[in-house]
């Protein structure tokens, strides 16, 4: 979930040229694709409408071709991707990338790979990446779904990230959540005995559901008695802080697949 600002912006230093649609900028390889796809049973993210800055069309252009990753339906070979060995470390949906540039800079030795299909997002990740010098993340603008059902082996991640998923408010519309049985059932096959599964959200509804599903999995074990206090590797974004000043709780959950 990505949470937008209700002020007025105060005056200040001229924003970035706003171009519509990156794909218009240059047709270099790297590009976010024409299409994507849409699966039938429940998705990775929310459509939302968004417009790509200069900036962000340049990283795709300069940037785009080394870290954002095809989707091919064929296995991932995560050695060859980052051209490393290392821990890898998949997150799913990361807005605008400020919390995923920060945890990639101070966790230097793990490898993360990174799925999102809004296109300011990544090209806004991709900004950063190329700003502070960030070699260890790899991106797919792809939905995290289909990456994991026809890309990532069963028991090949170190760890799995989703923080502030679209909570889906209405009673109605809960079925739409992420963090639901089925869908914990297919992260857990994907990890390593000994990974973890690290989530957060700032609805208390949610919090609770994802609380209920995790803790009954069986191959999951809680790490706290309840919600566990945010690690240090997750840093407070800037709409988080001005939640938590508005009086907004955050709630995070941290379990591990059992050995």
């Amino acid at each position: 979930m990505t949470m937008q600002s209700s002020s007025t912006p105060a005056a200040g230093p001229v924003p970035e040229p706003i171009i519509t649609n990156a794909r218009d900028a240059s047709s270099a390889p790297g590009h976010a694709p024409a299409d994507i796809a849409h699966p039938k049973t429940i998705r990775s993210y929310v459509r939302r409408a968004g417009r790509t800055t200069t900036g962000q069309a340049k990283a795709f252009e300069t940037l785009g071709t080394r870290y954002v990753l095809p989707y091919t339906g064929e296995a991932f070979n995560a050695e060859a991707a980052f051209g490393r060995q290392a821990k890898v470390i998949l997150e799913i949906g990361f807005g605008m990338g400020e919390a995923t540039a920060h945890i990639a800079r101070v966790r230097p030795e793990d490898n993360f790979l990174c799925c999102e299909v809004h296109e300011p997002g990544v090209g806004a990740l991709l900004k950063r990446i190329g700003e502070q010098d960030i070699t260890n993340i790899r991106i797919f603008q792809h939905d995290a779904v289909e990456v994991l059902e026809n890309m990532l082996q069963p028991g090949s991640l170190d760890g799995i990230h989703v923080f502030f998923p679209d909570p889906w408010h209405k009673k109605k519309h809960n079925k739409r959540r992420l963090i639901q049985s089925p869908f914990v059932a297919q992260l857990v096959a994907h990890l390593k005995p000994g990974g973890y599964i690290h989530c957060a959200t700032d609805w208390q509804p949610y919090a609770e559901q994802m609380l209920e599903v995790l803790s009954a999995n069986p191959d999951l074990k809680n790490t706290a008695d309840g919600y566990a206090p945010q690690p240090e590797y997750r840093p407070l974004t800037k709409f988080e802080n001005r939640g938590l000043r508005l009086g907004h709780g955050v709630w995070d959950l941290v379990f591990t697949r059992a050995a």
